[in-house]
């Protein structure tokens, strides 16, 4: 199951989202396909985010720098697939400048409680998910009840139902501590930790906003919608047929 769109158009264009997924996309074209596995680590190990380096006093840059690099193809557009659904939004709710210093600032949110987490590590972090979670907390803010259309895939067949974003982001985070516990016990190599702080700190950058808008006021008078008309699509349901269970 995951997202693949959301019923919240925005009233500009996004102009710092589409770039950001430029950069990204560029970034990786540029380092990925065609390089030897030694090449690829020693990028991640110069330009993404080594904890241990960071307890010597050196690799400060490559706190934004991991922001850029990713692990492969699904690792790429996963994470450009969340940015795209929600990042239109929120750089509609706080400018295209301002949007940009709210992105990068999610995520050296995301590397500090990653870095805290296992100070001592010396895995390379790399990826764009802990500024778009921030991205992501932002939204559980501003738009708790958007419909955000969730495809669930049931082996063979597959339906789309519209979720409110609350529930969808709310289940994600709760994924990410679990997650996160998880690796602590020595399971999994995913940076959960990253995740989760680049979400609590998009939520903490957005309360001022937020607040400036009325907080609960504004809550109160948009019952947790958008506050305009929600976009429809003529194919919200899969068109294949469902079998029935027989009795």
């Amino acid at each position: 199951m995951f997202p693949i769109r959301d019923h919240n158009p925005s009233g500009r264009i996004p102009y710092v989202t589409w770039a950001l997924i430029a950069a990204n996309a560029l970034v990786f074209l540029l380092t990925w396909p065609g390089a030897s596995e030694l090449q690829i680590f020693r990028i991640y190990d110069a330009w993404g985010m080594v904890p241990a380096r960071l307890i010597a006093g050196a690799g400060a840059e490559t706190l934004f720098t991991s922001m850029f690099l990713h692990a492969g193809w699904m690792h790429l557009l996963g994470n450009m697939l969340f940015l795209w659904i929600f990042g239109d939004n929120i750089e509609d709710e706080l400018g295209h400048a301002k949007f940009l210093g709210f992105y990068l600032l999610s995520g050296l949110g995301a590397a500090l409680l990653q870095f805290m987490s296992e100070p001592m590590s010396q895995v390379p972090m790399v990826g764009a998910s802990g500024a778009i979670a921030g991205v992501m907390g932002a939204y559980l803010l501003m738009f708790p009840k958007a419909r955000v259309d969730v495809l669930f895939i049931f082996i063979i067949f597959f339906r789309i139902f519209p979720i409110p974003a609350w529930i969808v982001l709310g289940i994600w985070f709760a994924m990410q501590v679990f997650g996160g516990w998880s690796v602590a016990a020595g399971e999994g190599g995913v940076a959960y930790w990253a995740h989760a702080g680049g979400f609590a700190a998009g939520f903490a950058l957005i309360l001022r906003p937020w607040l400036a808008r009325g907080g609960p006021a504004f809550w109160a008078r948009t019952h947790g919608h958008p506050p305009h008309p929600e976009a429809e699509y003529d194919f919200a349901k899969s068109s294949i047929p469902q079998v029935k269970r027989k009795r």
